[in-house]
């Protein structure tokens, strides 16, 4: 959530970020309301609670006539105290309801609009002239059925569309990036963390992820847990109602998990093989910084998923996500999108968000710097998601005979494979 007292000082510039995010700029102002009764009826709950207090020991003292006399005032001072308390938590509770609806503020160098107004930042590798190498290159779901890696059928007949089951090469092939990936990491100085896939209601609604991404999370209404979309929920919620002493920071964490999720809004999309899926693995990064630093983290951040990019030697590139297009909690994106030759475009592969302090204050993470204690920033991404990660790599580097080419980063972590060959039928 975004600080109530800057809401207060700039209520334009909440106005002017709501409105780059397509979202109601009447929230600000039903907002700002709730917030002045508020903190009014606050006010005159201490006002009659310190007049009740007072009241307290003038009665003892009274004489008899003024006794009953203040002894009324007190009855009267009871039930104004009880109404006054009453106004007041219903305010705080508006005032809390209506901040939690609030995005956090958009960074203004993010470009204003939506999906399709993003900015192109840089563009890496080269792409694969195919036409020029003599033959039509196969999309992922062919050429992980020729290798025997990847089985969409029964992954539906098990579990339903969107599923799918990774099979000989194809399940070495994910191990081998989520080794990698962890291997990066904490080469990078990220501690790597296995984090449950099953959270409580205040962990995904303090990351953001019950507001408009609620759609596509899975919750278990028998025990209230969700699934968890990605690993930045536990990782998040790890250090929540905590406070951490500044000599702490920056704490990097990679987290490696299960993730979940609905689709709800991409119907008759991506159908074709694993690229959008209900069920994936995915190696997270994680930072908790000092306010100050998030923006200089965010740039490291993106510098690790190039790097990993460039090791699986993918051509990419980097796009500054729009307004339009950003996720509550995030007050700038950046995503990677590597070419997937079949599809003829660019298609996210991972990406980056400053948060700045939005999901600490839900959570209550704070930093204690000196005598002076104030909520941190949090930063995530994603560095390997897998199914799609597959993707990229089974068409960039497919060969003409269907076998594809393993990059050399993946090598020690498929026992020195340097293709992976079509199996016999």
């Amino acid at each position: 959530m975004i600080d109530l007292r800057l809401l207060r000082e700039d209520p334009d510039r909440v106005r002017a970020s709501q409105r780059a995010r397509g979202e109601d700029v009447a929230l600000v102002d039903a907002l700002l309301s709730a917030d002045e009764r508020r903190r009014s009826s606050g006010v005159r709950f201490d006002e009659l609670r310190a007049e009740q207090k007072q009241l307290g020991k003038l009665i003892p003292k009274a004489g008899a006539e003024e006794k009953a006399e203040l002894l009324g005032r007190a009855e009267q001072l009871k039930a104004d105290v009880k109404a006054a308390e009453a106004e007041r938590d219903a305010a705080d509770a508006e005032t809390q309801e209506l901040l939690l609806k609030l995005g956090n503020l958009v960074h203004p160098d993010v470009p204003v609009g939506g999906e399709e107004d993003f900015a192109t930042l840089e563009t890496h590798g080269t792409i694969r002239d195919f036409g020029a190498e003599g033959f039509e290159p196969k999309d992922h779901l062919e050429l992980g059925q020729l290798l025997g890696a990847i089985d969409v059928e029964r992954g539906a007949k098990v579990s339903g569309s969107r599923f799918y089951f990774l099979t000989g090469v194809g399940a070495l092939l994910e191990l081998a990036l989520v080794n990698a990936a962890i291997a990066q990491a904490t080469a990078a100085g990220f501690t790597p963390m296995l984090t449950p896939a099953l959270v409580r209601p205040q962990s995904m609604a303090g990351t953001g992820f019950l507001g408009q991404a609620a759609q596509d999370v899975y919750h278990l209404d028998k025990d209230d847990l969700y699934l968890v979309g990605t690993s930045e929920v536990p990782l998040a919620a790890y250090h929540m109602d905590e406070i951490i002493d500044a000599d702490r920071l920056p704490l990097r964490y990679a987290g490696f998990s299960p993730c979940f999720r609905r689709e709800a809004g991409s119907h008759g999309k991506d159908t074709r093989g694993i690229f959008r899926v209900h069920q994936f693995d995915k190696v997270e990064m994680f930072s908790y910084v000092a306010p100050e630093d998030s923006q200089a983290e965010h740039q490291r951040l993106l510098e690790w998923e190039k790097q990993w990019l460039t090791s699986l030697e993918l051509p990419f590139r980097v796009i500054d996500v729009a307004s339009g297009d950003l996720g509550s909690s995030a007050a700038r994106k950046f995503d990677c999108e590597a070419w997937i030759p079949t599809q003829g475009k660019y298609r996210e592969l991972t990406s980056t968000s400053d948060c700045t302090e939005f999901q600490a204050r839900r959570l209550s993470i704070r930093v204690r710097d000196g005598k002076q204690v104030k909520p941190l920033a949090t930063l995530n991404g994603t560095l390997c998601a897998v199914p799609r990660t597959i993707v990229a790599i089974l068409e960039n580097h497919q060969q003409a005979d269907g076998s594809v080419r393993v990059p050399e980063v993946l090598r020690p972590y498929l026992g020195g494979r340097e293709v992976l060959e079509p199996v016999a039928k």
